[in-house]
């Protein structure tokens, strides 16, 4: 039996503009999928051509939001930031008051 490593990808031109608006690189955004309480929601608004998700987790300063997809053992990264509603869900999720 095989054993498939999972790997991040993301488009170069949407990190940049990621970076640019929300301050978040998605080189560190891949770090919140290591936080062992990540809380993983799939996004029912945009989920229309293919399924995405969220994956709220810890990373360096705060709990971080990645929206993401997955395809083949592959994590598309495509957006990223710290943004209050992610960290209201996480610290819920994982009862962190």
């Amino acid at each position: 039996m095989e054993n498939k490593r999972v790997r991040f990808e993301w488009d170069p031109e949407k990190d940049s503009t990621n970076r640019a608006k929300h301050g978040v690189s998605f080189a560190l955004a891949q770090y919140a999928f290591a936080d062992p309480k990540r809380v993983i929601l799939k996004d029912m608004t945009h989920s229309q051509k293919e399924e995405r998700y969220y994956c709220l987790g810890e990373v360096a300063e705060g709990i971080m939001t990645v929206r993401f997809t997955y395809r083949e053992n592959v994590i598309r990264i495509f957006g990223a930031g710290y943004w209050r509603k992610g960290k209201d869900i996480y610290e819920r999720q994982n009862q962190i008051h």
